[in-house]
């Protein structure tokens, strides 16, 4: 298969650039699959669109501010970093601009809200990348640092700066495992309410963890679908997780994820299990496209995906690439917003 035929026109105004004004009334485009047909709702009316007996997974990943503001010593210079993956003792992969000019040994300061951490570069990486050492000046911890003189990482395609809204809104209400630097966007959507609510119609809610990493962002770089490769992710699978989604498949439920980030999850610990899901730990760098077999998930809630991107494939792959072809067409129609902060499927 071609990338070139996961491509269509995405206006630059479909992009959202803020949230909705509340979490669940963000728009809802209902697919059967099955059948092709659409309907429009609201992520308000998602306890009457599931069925009892469903099990909702989500990703309960939580985003570090992991984008830093700062300047070099001692010259003053304006630095930018991202972090991208802790490396232990201090040492994190990050993304740093200006790039050329931070060497080996270059010394940086991050400062806000009087809280002040500083870092040293260790080493220069491919593509702009550099392992960077971060450290507080009295001691404290570094994640607390971090928390404190962080600003929100929001996707490259948000063009503003994030503001306090953003330190809430690009989190998910039951985010508690630090260590994404993109959100699970899908989840951005529910609320602790609607949470209950499907509670009470005798929907299941269990927890997996994915911590996403930058490659979310990276585009597809080749010609052919079946070349891409995706980023490696860690991942955990709770015992009473995989215990209820063993116990859904055999009775024939149906297992709903929300967001492409928990259905990697489900997908890859199956594949470790040897088609059984199993828990513990582990990494994931599954590639779901058209023509990958599905084996947990019977069920998607996901938000709008990019031309050519590989999340755009996944959805692809569980609904068929047709099938998504019309829904997204129908969804420009229709005024919908794409990605991140944008509305959302729910694919059955």
């Amino acid at each position: 298969m071609r990338v070139a035929d996961f491509d269509f026109d995405l206006p630059a105004d479909r992009i959202a650039q803020t949230p909705a004004a509340e979490r669940q009334a963000a728009r809802l485009l209902v697919l059967d699959r099955a059948t092709g047909r659409l309907e429009h709702h609201t992520v308000g009316a998602l306890p009457a669109l599931l069925a009892p007996g469903d099990l909702l997974v989500v990703n309960d990943t939580r985003v570090v501010p992991a984008r830093l503001l700062g300047r070099r010593v001692p010259s003053g210079g304006a630095v930018e970093c991202l972090l991208l993956a802790p490396r232990g003792d201090g040492c994190w992969d990050a993304l740093m601009h200006p790039g050329q000019r931070l060497r080996a040994g270059a010394r940086v300061v991050f400062e806000r809200g009087g809280r002040r951490l500083r870092g040293e570069v260790l080493a220069r990486r491919f593509h702009g990348r550099r392992t960077i050492r971060l450290w507080t000046e009295d001691g404290g911890a570094v994640d607390e640092a971090i928390d404190r003189v962080g600003h929100v990482p929001l996707p490259p395609y948000i063009r503003r700066g994030d503001t306090p809204l953003d330190a809430e809104r690009y989190q998910t209400v039951y985010a508690t495992e630090r260590g994404s630097v993109a959100a699970p966007t899908a989840g951005l959507h529910l609320t602790a309410d609607l949470l209950e609510q499907l509670r009470r119609r005798g929907v299941g809610v269990a927890r997996v963890t994915l911590h996403v990493g930058y490659g979310t962002f990276a585009p597809i770089r080749v010609d052919e679908v079946e070349a891409h490769r995706v980023d490696p992710e860690p991942y955990r699978v709770p015992p009473e997780t995989a215990a209820a989604v063993r116990r859904a498949l055999s009775d024939g439920r149906r297992v709903v994820a929300v967001g492409t980030t928990t259905t990697r999850t489900l997908e890859t610990a199956a594949r470790a299990g040897g088609g059984e899901l199993r828990a513990g730990d582990g990494v994931s760098d599954l590639y779901l496209y058209p023509g990958v077999a599905f084996h947990v998930v019977g069920g998607l809630m996901t938000n709008f995906h990019l031309p050519r991107s590989s999340l755009l494939m996944l959805v692809s792959a569980f609904a068929g690439r047709e099938r998504i072809r019309e829904a997204y067409a129908e969804a420009l129609r229709a005024g919908y917003r794409f990605y991140s902060y944008g509305d959302a499927m729910l694919i059955l």
